[in-house]
């Protein structure tokens, strides 16, 4: 490929020779009319934002309601993630599992680099160097995406620690991710998101939408982080992390991974309720864990990110308080309505819509319409310092101890409230097969179980079998294992009403989890898991009637044999792979079920 002239706008601050060749072979390769290298400085910020709202990429809103904060309205054919167009591009398709969609390297590279020639051309190539994790953190990985997003930069300077302080982390070395991202023409045949795990690289084409152009976030922490994570001996994971303050300051650490629409962020960010005086629950991150064994035997966790990129529908004060407290300032909507002065709404935010709104779309809509005034996917991108109950270690370049790691789905029936597994083994079991009941508006059918093993499905960068044997090896190498449990807030009664009021009043259940890691609180054996006695619940003043609670823990011995039944094909879709274990774990279950229905 010959040379061709590019604009470097400013000296980059780096000697990095590895960094500054593969910038330029990249700049050669979309041809950009100036490569602007990102500093990270509220001056740059400010330039950037008024860019932004110069090409009608960003919108201001009410400064004085929301102040700092600005609406984003994507294209919409652009408004998610794209599975379909996601891919693990490995040497062998047996490495990229039957959980992925695979492309070969050699292929990969050839077809998106057609796409990349000449991509940028008219544009600006933006350079943002970036630190997944503390500065300084021994478990941090470095990244620099490329890109032709003023969207983009403005959205990695919320959820990266971004600019000079990652080159300068990086120094000389080359070991850095490298991502390379265009929105070309946001065409829908022309997107690909590719990830070459075993080259350290992304490459994200034809998309403007957060997932799949924060190159940091799913892509570089999930699927490359999970690759890196087996090869390196720790774990990248799609968990929250939480410090539980007792009132005598003791802090207990956890971890917890939920499908889409259980309540994660909720979680993460949970206000104990009033009962619970001198209880404190502190967010170190809503999305992302990646794990490590320590010194001391323990197993160690770091939030690689620095903000929020959270669902906005259904999130109110009542659900999530935390959440709308991090949202007030210094934050980019994506997809949200906005009100005639500025202010923004979406489904949920408050009991009754107002009068008018522009849409998502940017189109007038009244109440009494049909139409959603946001789009169900929208999103806020909320920088962490915001949040009123943010960590204080969320910045411990060593991380947290993780004392407990939680696995939940929604279930209206199966599943009780919580269980404690019997062993790491059965806990990775319990991981690898939970999931989430569909719903008619999803797939025409209710009640339908979707396996989201670990909350991973969608992002496990390498074959997932082997996956579940990483979990498994990693018991080999942590001494002071957590203890892992299974929770299901969505239990349903016969009129298909919740049984267990959720929210705030999850603490309780959180309580007795902290209580079972350290030690303190009894437990039942049933065949599937430990579960709480009542004793040991702290229950006093929930409103809910106590028979609904009890309906909520119960454990039907024959829906856990048909549930049992019902992971035969997901077993047999990772067959290759499946560690025994796990299979054996199953037929222990099994045979504890068939002993106690024949003599019962």
């Amino acid at each position: 490929m010959s040379t061709v002239d590019v604009t470097w706008e400013a000296a980059p601050d780096t000697c990095n020779v590895h960094l500054l060749a593969w910038v330029q072979e990249c700049a050669e390769l979309c041809r950009p009319d100036h490569v602007v290298w990102c500093d990270g400085s509220e001056e740059e910020k400010k330039r950037l934002t008024e860019l932004a709202v110069k090409t009608n990429v960003l919108i201001p809103l009410n400064h004085e309601k929301l102040p700092g904060c600005y609406l984003h309205r994507s294209d919409p054919a652009d408004v998610a993630r794209v599975e379909q167009l996601t891919f693990i591009c490995t040497k062998t398709r047996e490495e990229a599992g039957p959980n992925n969609n695979w492309m070969s390297p050699d292929d990969a590279y050839r077809k998106l680099g057609q796409l990349f020639d000449g991509s940028m051309r008219g544009r600006t190539m933006y350079v943002i160097p970036y630190v997944m994790g503390p500065i300084g953190s021994p478990q941090a990985k470095i990244g620099i995406e490329l890109t032709d997003s003023v969207y983009v930069v403005l959205n990695m300077r919320i959820m990266t620690r971004m600019g000079s302080r990652a080159l300068k982390m990086l120094g000389h070395s080359p070991e850095f991710n490298r991502g390379l991202h265009s929105m070309l023409d946001l065409n829908p045949e022309r997107r690909f998101i590719c990830h070459f795990p075993q080259d350290n690289t992304i490459w994200s084409i034809g998309s403007g939408y957060g997932g799949n152009v924060l190159l940091g976030k799913k892509c570089l922490a999930l699927r490359i982080g999970s690759y890196l994570g087996r090869q390196e001996g720790w774990m990248a994971e799609h968990m929250l992390i939480m410090g539980v303050e007792e009132p005598t300051g003791e802090t207990t650490y956890v971890t917890a991974a939920f499908p889409s629409a259980c309540g994660k962020t909720n979680f993460a960010m949970i206000v104990p309720p009033r009962s619970f005086q001198g209880w404190k629950v502190w967010t170190v991150g809503d999305d992302i864990c990646w794990m490590r064994p320590g010194p001391d035997g323990r197993l160690w966790a770091i939030n690689p990110e620095a903000g929020y990129f959270g669902v906005a529908p259904g999130t109110n004060y009542a659900t999530n308080p935390n959440a709308m407290e991090s949202i007030k300032r210094d934050t980019i909507y994506t997809n949200v309505a906005m009100t005639p002065d500025g202010d923004v709404w979406w489904e949920g935010k408050d009991a009754i819509a107002p009068e008018e709104l522009i849409d998502w779309r940017g189109r007038p809509w009244r109440r009494g319409s049909s139409e959603k005034t946001a789009h169900p996917n929208s999103r806020f991108t909320a920088p962490a310092t915001n949040n009123p109950a943010l960590s204080p270690r969320v910045n411990d370049r060593n991380g947290v101890p993780i004392s407990a790691i939680i696995f939940g789905g929604r279930r209206s029936a199966t599943v009780p409230i919580v269980l404690q597994a019997f062993n790491w083994t059965h806990g990775v079991y319990l991981g690898a097969t939970m999931g989430s009941e569909t719903t008619a508006a999803a797939v025409g059918k209710e009640g339908i179980v979707r396996r989201d093993p670990m909350a991973m499905l969608p992002f496990c960068g390498y074959d997932m079998g082997k996956y579940f044997g990483h979990w498994l090896d990693m018991e080999r190498k942590i001494a002071a294992l957590p203890k892992i449990f299974m929770v299901n807030w969505f239990r349903q009664g016969p009129d298909r009403s919740f049984l267990w009021p959720g929210f705030c009043e999850n603490m309780r259940i959180l309580k007795w989890i902290i209580d079972r890691a350290r030690g303190r609180a009894g437990a039942s054996e049933s065949p599937i898991g430990w579960v709480p006695k009542w004793a040991d619940l702290p229950l006093k003043d929930l409103a809910a009637p106590m028979e609904d609670i009890e309906d909520a823990q119960h454990i039907d011995y024959e829906e856990w044999k048909t549930e049992l039944a019902d992971q035969d094909m997901f077993f047999e879709k990772f067959k290759e792979t499946m560690p025994p274990e796990i299979v054996a774990e199953r037929e222990i279950i099994r045979c504890r079920l068939n002993r106690l229905t024949a003599t019962g």
